[in-house]
């Protein structure tokens, strides 16, 4: 058996190719270069970045594997890059290692697993793959300070079959101890939270550079339509925020609104954020079908805590309706559903109800 393992030059994808070996498998490397600096090196700073290449590289030579870099650039410009600017523009949200996964990371792998002979794609994350006689399941990864499922929400049947994600099994603390024992380079090494586009961290910025239309200056209003300040760009809000408004209205404000068209920010109170629920599109199920019992658990950000809710697939589109209301439902972040450490699916949430 040979498996195709996807080194992005962090310790959690060397261990995982360690692994591998371990199990038995012949071993292939490969990193994807998505983005590149002005020369058309890859960059310097973030994640993704020619260092984390090299730490890859240096990994796959201590393993004594192949190792290749793919280039990907342009599919990642036009399916992400692009698709990030457009939907600041339209006042939404977005969440770029999801789209990256969706549409570019795992067809890209996916394939290569194909054409170089390979039986399964392997890649470093805090996720878990099962079979039982239902199929394929994602769940979550042991280590749940770290579990990575719900940005691998969009992988189906199909993907999941030929996907081996074995770091999932052991905790990020297991992880680190396996790679000092193998004098892996990348044992000590922190985990990227740079967009490997954006690699500074300063992502409004790169929005002003690329994407002027997104940083057309604008009133901050209330809820009540009362003028109380101006702003530089809608880039710089996020539904929820609370620091940075600009103004000063004697009590605590929050982003409740945000209409690019009219460059226009809205505020209000904190119970002007409470939502019942969210309508949400790309509904996709990884089963291939909704679930039979509608109760669900849902998160709404990556980092967000599961509250109950039920899937409502009664109408045109589709609605996930929360337990109790919650704070924070911002468009263009994904909401993903959950079943005890199961994914059962997810979808891009359009707006609050």
């Amino acid at each position: 058996m040979k498996a195709l393992v996807a080194m992005s030059g962090g310790v959690d994808s060397s261990v995982a190719a360690a692994l591998m070996l371990e199990s038995g498998y012949d071993v292939v490397g490969v990193t994807l270069k998505q983005w590149e600096g002005p020369g058309g090196e890859m960059p310097t700073a973030g994640c993704c970045t020619v260092g984390d290449a090299e730490d890859a590289r240096r990994a796959a030579a201590q393993l004594d594997i192949p190792y290749y870099v793919l280039d990907y650039v342009d599919e990642f410009t036009e399916k992400v890059v692009r698709r990030f600017g457009e939907i600041y523009m339209q006042g939404r949200t977005p969440n770029p290692c999801i789209e990256c996964n969706r549409t570019v990371r795992f067809h890209a792998l996916l394939d290569r697993t194909t054409e170089l002979g390979c039986d399964v794609l392997v890649t470093g994350h805090h996720a878990r793959v099962t079979r039982d006689e239902d199929g394929y399941h994602l769940r979550k990864g042991r280590d749940v300070g770290k579990d990575q499922s719900y940005v691998l929400h969009m992988l189906g049947q199909k993907e999941l079959s030929r996907i081996h994600l074995p770091i999932g099994e052991i905790t990020k603390a297991e992880v680190r101890e396996r790679a000092r024992d193998l004098g892996l380079r990348t044992a000590d090494k922190p985990d990227s939270q740079d967009l490997c586009f954006v690699g500074d961290g300063d992502y409004r910025g790169f929005l002003r550079e690329h994407f002027p239309d997104t940083a057309i200056p604008g009133k901050v209003v209330t809820t009540e339509g009362e003028v109380v300040g101006d702003h530089a760009g809608t880039i710089d809000f996020t539904i929820g925020q609370r620091k940075g408004l600009g103004v000063a209205v004697g009590e605590p404000r929050y982003v409740v609104d945000i209409e690019p068209k009219t460059a226009t920010v809205t505020i209000g109170r904190r119970e002007d954020l409470l939502t019942a629920g969210c309508s949400v599109d790309g509904l996709t199920f990884v089963s291939g079908h909704p679930p039979s019992d509608p109760a669900v658990t849902v998160k709404i950000r990556y980092r967000s805590d599961p509250v109950d809710a039920v899937l409502d697939l009664s109408g045109a589109d589709p609605v996930i309706r929360f337990g109790s209301p919650q704070v924070g439902v911002a468009p263009g972040q994904a909401a993903v559903l959950y079943r005890d450490d199961e994914v059962l699916g997810g979808a891009t949430i359009v707006s609050a109800l």
